[in-house]
Order: structure tokens, then C-alpha cells, then sequence
């Protein structure tokens, strides 16, 4: 094991020096080459900041309105019904749409209820296995200039629907 930990303390310096090693000595313009992804990535940057803008206009009105509590008290008695319980339904009204506001509302869970409670754990594991697909789909869909998202959304949708179903069900068979 102690051998183990000893190579790898070289083995990102390494893959470094000869990533260098190439670059200095290679037979391409790996330098120019550089140059221009980071010219292109600037403008994609660029380019993104009016659907990042709208993104989290959206996403600040949605929580400061109080419609995410809104629709968590009318969709309550259908997810206890489920097994999914009505503490993590910020967490899942976020999550489709921001990283960060998602992050946020797991941390909230886990300061109310505590981490090794019922879900706080279903949190953990939806966060895990759930992704940001509406910010996803609005980011890539807008960069490649693609209007009609065909079934990319509604699939996108049940695959975290199901990820949220799966995930509370885990938890209560492991936990």
C-alpha cells in the first residue's frame, strides 16, 4: 500500500512533464493550438451570458416568489403516497434547474433535519444521481443553435423522475 501511495505522488508531475516535453518538442504548433481554443472558448463564453442571465432571473424568481413551496404543498400527498417525502421537494423542484440553487437547498436539508436522517439521505443520493438537465439542454441546445429540442426534455424529464423514485426507494431498503 505504502508503494502505492508513493508513485502516486508522481504521477500527475510526470504526466505534466511530459505533456511540456511534447509541446516543446513536438512537430505541431500545440501552443497556437492552445491559443485558439481559448479564443474560441471566450466567445462561447460570451455567447452563453444571455441564457446564464435568463437562467438564473428564472431560478431567483421561482424560489423568492414562493412558488416552490406552493407546488410542494399541492404535490405533498401525492409523493408520501410514492414514498418520497415532502421535506426534499425543494431539492427537487431546483434540481432540474441549478447546480447552485439545488446545492443550496441540500445544505438547507441538512441543517433542518440532519444528516443521517430519512431525507437528508434521499437528498444525498438524488444530488448524486440527478443532473441539472434544463440548464443543460437550454446551454448546449443554445450553443449548437438548435430550436426544436425534439425528446430531449421529456426524456430528460423521466429519467430524473425515475432517479428520484429509485433513489427513495434505496434508501429505504440500505438505510
Amino acid at each position: 500500500m505504502e508503494i502505492l501511495e508513493k508513485i502516486s505522488y508522481f504521477v500527475i508531475p510526470t504526466i505534466l512533464t511530459l505533456v511540456a516535453l511534447v509541446i516543446l518538442f513536438g512537430k505541431k504548433s500545440y501552443f497556437n493550438s492552445f491559443l485558439t481554443g481559448a479564443k474560441n472558448g471566450i466567445k462561447s463564453a460570451v455567447s452563453l451570458l444571455p441564457t446564464m442571465c435568463a437562467l438564473i432571473v428564472a431560478v431567483s424568481m421561482f424560489t423568492a416568489s414562493g412558488a416552490c413551496r406552493i407546488i410542494s404543498d399541492f404535490l405533498s400527498p401525492a409523493f408520501d403516497f410514492i414514498g418520497i417525502p415532502k421535506e426534499i421537494f425543494p431539492l427537487i423542484l431546483t434540481r432540474p434547474i441549478s447546480g447552485s440553487a439545488s446545492l443550496a437547498t441540500y445544505g438547507e436539508i441538512l441543517s433542518t433535519y440532519g444528516p443521517d436522517s430519512f431525507p437528508s439521505l434521499c437528498a444525498s443520493v438524488i444530488l448524486a444521481s440527478t443532473d441539472t438537465f434544463i440548464y443543460i439542454i437550454c446551454v448546449y441546445f443554445s450553443m449548437t443553435k438548435i430550436t426544436k429540442t425534439r425528446h430531449a426534455m421529456p426524456v430528460a424529464l423521466f429519467v430524473s423522475v425515475f432517479s428520484i423514485f429509485l433513489s427513495c426507494i434505496l434508501c429505504r431498503l440500505f438505510f
